[in-house]
C-alpha cells in the first residue's frame, strides 16, 4: 500500500512532469501577435505552406478527387512491381491513423473556443491539406526503400535523408530525418497510443456504470483486453494491419456518419440556423479582425490534429503501396483530408451547432470535448451516447493500429531492422496501451502534442525543397496515363 509520503512524491513528480511538458509545448507552439490574437507560428507555417502547395499543384483537393476515386476503387489499373498493399488498403490504413477520438472531441473543442465559424476554417484547412498530403505521399513512394525480405519502409525519414541528399543537401537531410524519426516515435507512444486507449476507456466507463461502476476501478482489465486485440492485429505487420483496416474503417465511418446524418435530418429546422452561424461566425465574430483570426486558428489547428496534413505521418503507410508511379499514390492520398475533415468533422460540427439551436447553453454547460458531442447527439436520440461510445472506441482502436505502424517504421529507422527489435517495439507499444488506461495523461499529452507539431518543421522544410520533384512526378504520371 502506498504511504502518504509515497503519494506526495508521486504527486510532486507528476506536477514537475506537467510543468516540463507545458514548457516544451509552449516553446513549440510559440505565438506571434496578429490583430490582437496570439497565433502559433507553426500553425501559421502550416497554413501558408498548404496554401502555397495548393496553388503550386493546381488544387488537387478539388480537381483530382475524381481521379483519386478511380484509382482507389480499382477502375484505373496501376502497373506495379513493388509494394505490399493495394491503394485501397493503404488509404484505409492511413485513415485509420487519422480518424480518431479527435474527430469527435476536437471539433467540440474548436467550436467551444472559436464558435461555429471554426467549422468553416476546418473545411478550408481540409481542402488545403489535401495538397500537403499529395506532396508527402508522392515523396514517400519516390524515396521508399525495399528490404531483402521484400518489405517496404518509407515516409519523411527517408525522403528527408535521401531526397535532400539527391539535391546536394545530404547532411541537412540526415539531421532532419533523425529529428523527425525521434519525434514521431515519442508521439506514437503518447498521442497515438496512451491518449487513445485512455479516451476509449473513459467512454466505456461512461456506459458501464460511470465512476461508481466496477470498470472505473479496473482500467488495467480494459487496457489488457485492448492491448491483446491490438497485438493480434499488428503482430503480422502491414499486411495484417491492412486486412483489418480495409474492413474496420468503412464500418466505423458508416456507423458514425449514418447516426450523425440521422440526427441532423431530425433537426432539419435548425439547419438554416447552423449554416448561418458557421458563415457569420467565420467572418464576423464580434466584427473584429482579431476575432476572425482567433476563430481561424482554432479551426486550422484542430484540422491539423484531425487529418495530420503537413505532419508527414500518412506517407509512412502510403509508401508500402503497390505502384511504380509515386504520383498515383499522392493522388489517392488527397481523399484523406476530404473524408476525415471535410466529411466526418463537418458532420460532427453540424450535429453540435444544430444542438445549440435547441439548447443555447450547450457549449457553456461545463461539459468538455467528446462530452459536448455526446450531449448534442442525446438531445435528439436518447440512446445515441451508447452508439457514440462504440464509434469512439472503434476510432481509438483504428488510430492505435495506424500509429503502431508509424512508430515501428521510426523505430527501425533509428535502431535498425532486426526482428527481435521490431517485436520488442510491438510489445512496448501494447504495454503502453495498458498504461494509458491507468494513469493521468496531462503531461504525456502535452509533451506528445509538442512532438506532433515539432514534426511540421523538418517535414515542411523537406516538402518545400523537394517540391519540383513532386511536380515532375505528377506531370509524368498524368501525361502517361491519359
Amino acid at each position: 500500500m502506498a504511504t502518504t509520503s509515497d503519494s506526495t512524491e508521486i504527486s510532486a513528480f507528476q506536477e514537475q512532469a506537467e510543468q516540463i511538458a507545458t514548457a516544451v509545448n509552449g516553446l513549440v507552439l510559440w505565438e506571434i501577435d496578429i490583430g490582437g490574437t496570439g497565433v502559433p507560428v507553426v500553425v501559421l507555417f502550416l497554413f501558408l505552406a498548404s496554401f502555397g502547395f495548393t496553388i503550386y499543384l493546381k488544387a488537387p483537393g478539388i480537381f483530382l478527387l475524381r481521379r483519386a476515386v478511380r484509382i482507389v476503387s480499382g477502375r484505373e489499373k496501376i502497373e506495379h512491381t513493388v509494394g505490399e498493399v493495394t491503394h485501397f488498403q493503404a488509404l484505409t490504413t492511413a485513415i485509420a491513423g487519422t480518424v480518431g477520438i479527435g474527430n469527435i472531441a476536437n471539433v467540440a473543442v474548436a467550436i467551444g473556443i472559436g464558435g461555429p465559424g471554426a467549422i468553416f476554417w476546418m473545411i478550408l484547412a481540409g481542402f488545403l491539406g489535401a495538397s500537403s498530403k499529395m506532396m508527402e505521399c508522392t515523396l514517400g513512394v519516390k524515396f521508399r526503400v525495399q528490404h531483402e525480405d521484400g518489405s517496404i519502409s518509407g515516409g519523411p525519414m527517408y525522403y528527408l535523408r535521401d531526397g535532400l541528399k539527391s539535391i546536394g543537401l545530404g547532411r541537412t537531410g540526415k539531421v532532419l530525418a533523425y529529428l523527425y524519426a525521434s519525434c514521431i516515435l515519442i508521439a506514437a507512444l503518447g498521442i497515438g497510443n496512451m491518449f487513445q486507449s485512455n479516451q476509449a476507456y473513459e467512454q466505456v466507463v461512461q456506459i458501464a456504470g460511470g465512476k461508481d461502476g466496477w470498470l472505473a476501478e479496473n482500467g488495467f482489465v480494459f487496457g489488457l483486453l485492448l492491448a491483446i486485440a491490438l497485438g493480434l492485429v499488428i503482430v503480422g505487420g502491414i499486411k495484417s494491419i491492412a486486412r483489418v483496416t480495409e474492413k474496420l474503417v468503412p464500418l466505423m465511418a458508416v456507423l458514425y456518419v449514418s447516426l450523425a446524418l440521422l440526427v441532423i435530418a431530425m433537426n432539419a429546422e435548425a439547419i438554416p440556423y447552423a449554416i448561418g452561424a458557421v458563415i457569420s461566425g467565420a467572418f464576423t465574430p464580434e466584427g473584429a479582425a482579431g476575432g476572425i483570426i482567433g476563430v481561424a486558428v482554432q479551426g486550422i489547428k484542430r484540422s491539423v490534429f484531425s487529418n495530420e496534413a503537413g505532419l508527414g505521418t500518412a506517407s509512412v503507410v502510403h509508401s508500402a503501396v503497390q505502384t511504380n508511379y509515386p504520383a498515383s499514390e499522392g493522388i489517392v492520398s488527397v481523399l484523406e483530408p476530404i473524408i476525415d475533415t471535410v466529411v466526418i468533422c463537418t458532420i460532427t460540427g453540424m450535429v453540435i451547432v444544430t444542438g445549440t439551436y435547441r439548447t443555447p447553453d450547450l457549449l457553456d454547460s461545463g461539459l468538455e470535448g467528446i462530452e459536448i458531442t455526446s450531449a448534442a447527439f442525446a438531445q435528439t436520440i436518447s440512446f445515441s451516447p451508447f452508439l457514440v461510445s462504440i464509434a469512439a472506441v472503434l476510432f481509438a482502436f483504428s488510430t492505435l493500429i495506424g500509429w503502431s505502424y508509424y512508430g515501428l517504421k521510426a523505430w527501425t529507422f533509428l535502431f535498425g531492422k532486426a526482428k527481435w527489435g521490431e517485436n520488442l517495439y510491438k510489445f512496448l507499444f501494447c504495454i503502453a496501451v495498458v498504461v494509458g488506461c491507468m494513469i493521468s495523461l496531462k503531461a504525456i499529452v502535452d509533451f506528445s502534442d509538442a512532438m506532433v507539431f515539432l514534426l511540421v518543421i523538418p517535414n515542411l522544410t523537406g516538402l518545400i525543397l523537394l517540391g519540383p520533384i513532386v511536380k515532375k512526378e505528377v506531370a509524368a504520371f498524368l501525361s502517361n496515363s491519359q
